[in-house]
C-alpha cells in the first residue's frame, strides 16, 4: 500500500471511542449506547505496535463492509486505508441510508472520511442512473479557509476513480476570477467558507438546486467565528430533499436549535478521541522559524545525548530532503516512506536497530507500527495536524516502560496547535531553547578532546607514530603543526565552530505562558506577546463591532487562521489586536476593500499610547501594514482614494471630493447623493460584522435607501468584489 500525502492524516486516526446512536428530540435524548474499548497510547506502547496492528486488522470492521461504492473503495486502496476510525465505522452507514447525522468528534477522528466517503458513493450511484451531471451536489461549509482546502483535497483524493469530477474550494481573500470560471464549468462538490458561498448565491454564481447533500463542518466553530445568521441563510436556500450531516466538536444549544431546526430526524454519532499520552515521555516545544528547523535540530543533536531518533515530517518529499541534508551534515540518517519498497524498507528499520543508521526520517504512515527499543528520542520537525498524530508520533519511543524524549518544532504562526496539543492531551509541553552557538561549539571541543584521548588508549598508534615522526624529520615542522593540519583534513572543509556573532538562537524564543487562542477576544491581556506584534484596527464599541467579526474578516479575508489571532482589545473608537509576526506577504493587500461593521480596515502597527486616530486607509503602497490612496482604475476610470480616521467620528469623506467616473462623491456623510441612490436616513452601519465590499459590476444608482436600517448583528458575509470576472481557471482537484 502507499501513501497519499494530499489526504489528512485523521484518516486513519485510532481512537479511544465512546460512541452512541441516538435521535435529537426537542427534550431529552433517549438511546442505547454502544462502548468501545478504552485504549491509551501508554498501554498500546506496553506491546509491539506491528502486533497490536495484525489484530486490528483481524478483528475489525473494513472499509469494504461498510457498503461503499467500488470506485470509492479502489480510491482507498490506492492510499493503503482498509480499516476505518470509530466515526467512520458507526457513520457511513448511516449516511448511505439516507439519514441525517450529527456527529460529535475532535478534530483528528476522522470525521473528513466519515461524510466525504458516503456522499461520493452516492454521487457515483447517481451518475450510473441520471448520467454525469455537472450541477452542484454536494456542498461543505467550514470555518476557515484552510479547513476549506483540507476537505477539498481529502474529496479529490478519495474521487480518483470517478469520470469528470470536480471539487471547488471557495473562500474569502481570493480573487473572484477563479471561483466564478470553476463555477461555470460546474463542480460537482463546493467546499467553501459561509461568507464567500453567500456571495456567489447572491451572484447567481452558485446554484444549489439540484443539491443531494450538504455538510457542516465543525459547526460549533462557525458560529463562535458568526457565522450563525450565514449557516441559516444558506440552509434556508437549499431544497428540503437534501440529506445533512452536521459536524461538532461540541454541542451547544445553538447547534442543537439548527440541528432541530434544518435536519430531518437526525441519528447522533459520539466519538471520544484518544488523547492520553506515556507518562515516561518527556515532551518539549521550541519556538522556531522554519528555515531554522534544520540548524535547530542539529545543534539539539549534537549538544544532548541520544541513541535512536526518529524525525517526522509532512510529505514524502520532506524524508528524502531533511535525511540527505542530515547525511551531509555527518549525521547517518535515512528516510521512510510510502514509495519506498517493503524490503527496502525493513532493510532499513533494521538499520536503524542494529545501530549502522541512528535517525530515521519518516512520515506518519511509513511509520505507523514501527517498533525499534533504541529510539529515544521523536522529533516533530512538522507540527502534525492534529493531536491524535501527535499522540502516535511520540508512542514511538518511551515503549513498554522505557525512557523516552519528543521534541516539537513550533513556527510563531503554529502556536494554537501547540495550545490544542495542551489541551487535548492534557500535559504540559515543556519550552526548550535553541542551543546556542557557543553551546554547540563547546561541546565540539569536549567530543574532539574524547575522540582523541579514547584513539590514544585504545588503538595501535606505532604504524602512524613513525610516519609522523618521518614527516617532521624531512620538512622541519612540529608534531603540533602536523596534528593540527590532520584535524583540518577531517574535518574535509567543514567549519570545525559556528559562528557565534550572529546566532539564531537568540530568535528562538519559547511562548509566553499568558499566550492563549481564545482568552484575549474575551478579556485584555498583556500585549507585545512572545511571537505577536500589536495592530490597531479603525473600529470598536462605538461601530458595535464584535470579537467574533474581527476574527472572522482577519482570518477570512487575510489568509490566516483564527486561532493565530493573539488578544483582542476592543476600545471605545478602535480595537488593539494581536497578529502573528511572520504574517503572510499578501495579508495586506488581501484586506484590500474589506469592511468590519460597515467601515473598511483601516490597520496599522500600534506604536502605543499616542491617540486613537488616523492610520492609513488600504491604498496603493503599503507602509507599517497599512495603505493609502488606494487608486483602482478599471477601463481607465478612476475610483479615487479616502484618507481621513474611521475612528473619532470623522466621516468617510469629509472635504475631499470622492472621484468615480467624473461624479462628485463628497460631501457629508448623510447627505451624499452617490448617483441617484439616496442613503439619507438609513443607518448603513452593522453591528459586530461585515459583509464585505460591493465594488466591480454594481451599480450605486437607482436604489432607495432612505429610512431602511440595515444593521446586522454577529459575523462577517466576506469581501463582495461584484460580478466581475478576474479571469483564469478555477482550482481542480
Amino acid at each position: 500500500m502507499t501513501e497519499n500525502t494530499a489526504t489528512p492524516a485523521e484518516l486513519n486516526a485510532e481512537a479511544e471511542t465512546v460512541v452512541t446512536t441516538e435521535n435529537i428530540t426537542e427534550n431529552t435524548v433517549e438511546s442505547p449506547a454502544v462502548e468501545a474499548e478504552e485504549t491509551t497510547a501508554e498501554a498500546t506502547a506496553e506491546a509491539p505496535a506491528e502486533e497490536t496492528a495484525d489484530k486490528a486488522e483481524e478483528e475489525g470492521v473494513r472499509f469494504t463492509d461498510l457498503g461503499l461504492d467500488a470506485r470509492v473503495l479502489a480510491a482507498l486502496e490506492e492510499v493503503g486505508y482498509e480499516k476505518p476510525s470509530p466515526i467512520q465505522e458507526q457513520t457511513i452507514p448511516l449516511l448511505l441510508e439516507g439519514h441525517d447525522v450529527v456527529g460529535l468528534a475532535q478534530t483528528g477522528t476522522g470525521k473528513t472520511a466519515a461524510f466525504a466517503l458516503p456522499a461520493l458513493s452516492r454521487m457515483a450511484e447517481l451518475a450510473d442512473i441520471n448520467g454525469i451531471s455537472r450541477d452542484t451536489q454536494v456542498l461543505v461549509l467550514a470555518p476557515t479557509r484552510e479547513l476549506a482546502l483540507q476537505v477539498a483535497e481529502a474529496f479529490s483524493s478519495y474521487a480518483t476513480h470517478m469520470e469528470d469530477f470536480t471539487v471547488l474550494p471557495i473562500y474569502g481573500g481570493s480573487p473572484y476570477g477563479p471561483q466564478l470560471a470553476g463555477l461555470r464549468r460546474g463542480a460537482q462538490v463546493v467546499v467553501g467558507t459561509p461568507g464567500r458561498v453567500i456571495d456567489h448565491l447572491e451572484k447567481g454564481s452558485l446554484d444549489l438546486s439540484n443539491l443531494q447533500y450538504l455538510v457542516l463542518d465543525e459547526a460549533d466553530e462557525m458560529l463562535r467565528m458568526g457565522f450563525a445568521e450565514d449557516v441559516e441563510k444558506i440552509l434556508e436556500g437549499t431544497p428540503d430533499s437534501k440529506q445533512v450531516a452536521l459536524f461538532s466538536a461540541t454541542m451547544p444549544n445553538s447547534i442543537r436549535k439548527i440541528a432541530q431546526q434544518y435536519l430531518n430526524d437526525p441519528v447522533e454519532v459520539r466519538v471520544k478521541a484518544k488523547t492520553t499520552t506515556s507518562a515516561n515521555i518527556s515532551q518539549r516545544y521550541m519556538q522556531v522559524m522554519h528555515s531554522h528547523k534544520l540548524d535547530a535540530m542539529t545543534r539539539v543533536l549534537e549538544v544532548e545525548n541520544y541513541d535512536g531518533i526518529i524525525v517526522f515530517v509532512r510529505t514524502k518529499k520532506e524524508t528524502e530532503e531533511v535525511a540527505d541534508k542530515l547525511k551531509a551534515r555527518g549525521f547517518a540518517a535515512a528516510a521512510i516512506n510510502g514509495d519506498i519498497p517493503q524490503q527496502l524498507r525493513e532493510r532499513t528499520v533494521d538499520a536503524l536497530r542494529d545501530g549502522r543508521i541512528d535517525i530515521l526520517v519518516a512520515t506518519d504512515v511509513a511509520a505507523r507500527g514501527l517498533d525499534v527499543e533504541r529510539i529515544s528520542l521523536v522529533v516533530n520537525y512538522d507540527i502534525p495536524h492534529d493531536t491524535e498524530s501527535y499522540v502516535h508520533r511520540i508512542g514511538r519511543t518511551g515503549r513498554a516502560g522505557r525512557e523516552g524524549a519528543a521534541i516539537l518544532f513550533v513556527t510563531p504562526r503554529e502556536k494554537y496547535m501547540l495550545r490544542q496539543i495542551e489541551k487535548a492531551t492534557r500535559q504540559k509541553v515543556e519550552p526548550m531553547h535553541m542551543p546556542t552557538a557557543e553551546a554547540v561549539n563547546e561541546t565540539r571541543k569536549q567530543r574532539f578532546a574524547q575522540q582523541i584521548t579514547e584513539t590514544i588508549e585504545s588503538e595501535d598508534l606505532s604504524f602512524f607514530r613513525q610516519i609522523i615522526e618521518d614527516y617532521e624529520n624531512e620538512h622541519d615542522t612540529t608534531a603540533e603543526d602536523i596534528a593540527a593540519a590532520l584535524a583540518v583534513i577531517a574535518q574535509q572543509g567543514r567549519p570545525f565552530f559556528l559562528d557565534e556573532s550572529e546566532d539564531i538562537a537568540n530568535k528562538s524564543r519559547p511562548f509566553s505562558d499568558e499566550d492563549s487562542d481564545r482568552g484575549g477576544r474575551k478579556a485584555k491581556r498583556a500585549h507585545n506577546d512572545e511571537g505577536m506584534v500589536n495592530y490597531k484596527l479603525n473600529v470598536g464599541r462605538s461601530s458595535r463591532v464584535t470579537a467574533g467579526a474581527i476574527v472572522g474578516a482577519l482570518a477570512n479575508e487575510g489568509g490566516i487562521k483564527g486561532s493565530q489571532i493573539g488578544s483582542i482589545d476592543i476600545r471605545q473608537h478602535f480595537t488593539i489586536v494581536g497578529l502573528p509576526e511572520d504574517l503572510p506577504r499578501d495579508f495586506f493587500d488581501r484586506l484590500r476593500d474589506t469592511k468590519i461593521a460597515g467601515e473598511f480596515i483601516n490597520i496599522r502597527k500600534d506604536n502605543g499610547p499616542k491617540g486613537g486616530g488616523g492610520g492609513r486607509s488600504f491604498g496603493g503602497g503599503r507602509r507599517e501594514g497599512g495603505f493609502r490612496d488606494f487608486d483602482r482604475r478599471e477601463g481607465g476610470r478612476r475610483e479615487g482614494g479616502y484618507r481621513g480616521n474611521r475612528e473619532g467620528g470623522r466621516d468617510f469623506g469629509g472635504d475631499r471630493d470622492f472621484k468615480r467616473g467624473g461624479r462628485d462623491f463628497g460631501g457629508k456623510r448623510n447627505d451624499r447623493d452617490f448617483g441617484g441612490r439616496d442613503f439619507g436616513g438609513r443607518d448603513n452601519r452593522r453591528d459586530g460584522g461585515y459583509r464585505g465590499n460591493r465594488d466591480g459590476g454594481r451599480d450605486f444608482g437607482g436604489r432607495d435607501f432612505g429610512g431602511r436600517d440595515n444593521r446586522r448583528d454577529g459575523g462577517y458575509r466576506g469581501n463582495r468584489d461584484g460580478g466581475r470576472d478576474f479571469g483564469g481557471r478555477g482550482k481542480r482537484y
